[in-house]
């Protein structure tokens, strides 16, 4: 089998940390082509000093990707256009209710990211969505599930690294957002875009997103896209056993060099220790 091609995506939301760099190096250790991609289609909490500081504490600890660097905000028109392609498919919906709206049917069943949405607007005809994007509401398209599984070969698999194949329930998900007003496309549909666009052979990234790999799943079969191959690793904990998280201030990359650390030690902190051969 050749050498594998793996990224490291982070959103530049805030400074690196000490979770970050595990995730990096678990990537960069893992394969042989090493991408880095920033994942900024947060338009409001994305900020380009993060951007900035996150390619300059990456070199710093040693990592070396190729060249160029992917920014998903410089890409919006792609990702408009396989939304377009969806949508064309019936397989998108516009959905014009608020949070609180969905937040307030508590009824509804829970999934991998929360309440499920009930599926109001699905059942809207098209002359009342027409009606109501002529009128100007805001609206986010979600993916009808239920379409999308009828136009996708059943069962989906995916293949874990130490497991085999794990057979996927994408339905558990609901009638996902692909794209709303503030975020013109979702995580998970840039996400698979970009490994697919880019030749990523292994997905490295932290369990915490093990579960959206099912969902992941669907929308490669959906677009045409191929199947990577997948290694989830577990997360660094902080002293009081939660995951270490930019809310809760974990230890950042800047602070650590600024505190006199060198990259070998930041290493060792990160759970590569003795510090593996930069790439």
């Amino acid at each position: 089998m050749p050498p594998a091609t793996t990224r490291f995506a982070p959103s530049p939301t805030g400074l690196l940390h000490l979770g970050h760099a595990h995730a990096a190096l678990f990537a960069a250790e893992a394969g042989g082509r090493f991408l880095l991609r920033l994942e900024d289609i947060d338009r409001t909490r994305c900020r380009p000093e993060y951007a900035a500081a996150a390619l300059e504490d990456l070199a710093w600890l040693g990592l070396r990707w190729e060249q160029p660097v992917r920014v998903q905000s410089e890409h919006f028109s792609e990702f408009a256009a396989v939304l377009a392609g969806l949508e064309a498919r019936g397989l998108l919906y516009p959905c014009f209710c608020t949070r609180a709206e969905i937040a307030a049917s508590a009824s509804a069943p829970h999934g991998p990211e929360g309440a499920l949405y009930p599926g109001t607007c699905r059942a809207l005809s098209a002359a009342e969505r027409e009606a109501k994007v002529a009128a100007g509401l805001p609206y986010a398209l979600r993916l009808d599930m239920a379409a999308a599984l009828r136009a996708v070969p059943q069962p989906l698999w995916f293949d874990e690294a130490g497991e085999g194949r794990l057979r996927c329930n994408p339905a558990a998900f609901g009638d996902v957002v692909l794209a709303r007003k503030d975020t013109p496309a979702s995580y998970h549909l840039c996400v698979c875009h970009d490994d697919a666009l880019q030749g990523v052979t292994l997905v490295t990234r932290g369990v915490d997103l093990k579960p959206a790999t099912q969902l992941h799943r669907l929308l490669q079969e959906l677009c045409g896209w191929p199947a990577p191959r997948y290694r989830h690793h577990a997360l660094l904990l902080g002293p009081d056993g939660r995951r270490l998280a930019k809310r809760d201030h974990a230890p950042t990359l800047r602070a650590l060099r600024q505190a006199g650390r060198i990259p070998a030690e930041v290493r060792a902190l990160a759970g590569f220790y003795p510090p593996s051969t930069a790439r």
